[in-house]
């Protein structure tokens, strides 16, 4: 099982980013999938997520592609506090979203967004 966060980088405040997962090894469609974040010296803390049923909720959008396996995070009115490396994470033990990092199976390397002037 492989999930793989791509999309982050430098953007000015007020900006826009658009972050993507994908997977392999492990079907995206029809489990929940959280957007984390984790600042330095701060808690893992959920951003977005998408439940089994494609229920959605959090501070950015979050949107899944099934044929192509991946969910994305289009971040907007990106500000300096939002700066952190960003992880996706499926959760296969239920298919509806938790706030807790413990309960999610699998997850990326991770993503830096550096939010700066």
């Amino acid at each position: 099982v492989q999930l793989q966060a791509s999309g982050g980088g430098l953007v000015q405040p007020g900006g826009s980013l658009r972050l993507s997962c994908a997977a392999s090894g492990v079907t995206l469609g029809g489990n929940a999938v959280g957007w984390f974040r984790q600042a330095p010296g701060k808690r893992r803390e959920l951003v977005s997520c998408i439940d089994g049923a494609d229920a959605v909720k959090g501070r950015f959008a979050i949107s899944r592609d099934n044929a192509k396996n991946s969910v994305y995070l289009a971040m907007n009115s990106l500000k300096p506090e939002d700066t952190a490396v960003y992880y996706c994470a499926v959760r296969l033990r239920a298919m509806h979203c938790n706030s807790y990092s413990w309960e999610y199976d699998y997850w990326g390397q991770g993503t830096l967004v550096t939010v700066s002037s």
